[in-house]
């Protein structure tokens, strides 16, 4: 089953650092779609990850998953994303 956009779009945009609306909407609509709605499954995983860690764990690896999360969410590592053209760049 797919997921569609509002649902993966259902998240707290506002924790986000890097939020960018218009871009996020440019890339749906792009070539690079598919691969960001990808991003975005893998987002909701780490989510699902993340909060089923024990309350007594670590708490540097919970915000890791969340940081990975959310780079994914503002569209860092498609084309055009600031990590992705980081990498291109070898920095």
């Amino acid at each position: 089953m797919r997921h569609s956009d509002e649902e993966l779009l259902d998240f707290d945009k506002e924790r986000l650092a890097a939020w960018e609306p218009k871009r996020v909407e440019n890339v749906l609509i792009g070539e690079d779609g598919d691969l960001y709605r990808n991003h975005l499954v893998i987002a909701k995983w780490l989510d699902q990850w993340a909060e089923g860690l024990p309350e007594e764990g670590d708490e540097d690896y919970r915000q890791a998953l969340r940081e990975v999360g959310a780079h994914l969410r503002q569209a860092d590592l498609v084309p055009g994303g600031v990590l992705y053209d980081q990498m291109q760049h070898g920095r």
